[in-house]
């Protein structure tokens, strides 16, 4: 995926993304749905409607921010960057949140996504050539790292609402 067709298809599935969380922060706002995630294929993870609403919360700016240090450092060798889902502060934000009432965690994640929209529009051609190394993952060019831990990030949690919504 070029830069400009990955920037175009990755701000519309964040309008999109943002309209499906939008809903589930309307339909349920009188009362969270009950139950469990599906287990993560990788850790065996489960979370409650609380636990996705703190995460999603969390995440963006950390993402943001290893986007831009890729970006910053960048010189033709992939610059290393990121977590794992181990990580100590991480979980501490998935804890310390879980019990927020949905509706404050939405008004931080809505100005995190105006955030990573204006961050998407504003990447050159170049910035969008940057490749990283995850520890996990090996090397993304800008586009997959956007994709993995960002835009596709939010899709997935809100595919996981949708679960507990559904269940």
């Amino acid at each position: 995926m070029a830069g400009v067709a990955a920037q175009q298809e990755l701000l519309a599935r964040l309008d999109a993304v943002e309209q499906r969380l939008a809903q589930h922060v309307h339909a349920y706002q009188a009362q969270s749905p009950r139950g469990l995630t599906d287990a993560d294929p990788g850790t065996g993870e489960q979370w409650e409607w609380g636990q996705v609403w703190a995460h999603l919360a969390e995440f963006i700016p950390y993402w943001m921010a290893q986007a831009g240090l890729v970006i910053g450092a960048y010189d033709g060798a992939p610059v290393p960057f990121g977590r794992v889902k181990s990580n100590p502060e991480r979980i501490a934000a998935i804890e310390r949140d879980r019990a927020v009432p949905v509706e404050e965690l939405w008004a931080r994640l809505q100005g995190q996504i105006a955030a990573l929209r204006v961050f998407l529009r504003d990447m050159t051609p170049q910035q969008w050539a940057s490749r990283g190394v995850h520890q996990t993952l090996g090397v993304m060019d800008m586009p997959h790292l956007v994709d993995e831990f960002l835009v596709g990030r939010l899709e997935q949690h809100a595919a996981q609402l949708g679960g507990l919504a559904g269940a």
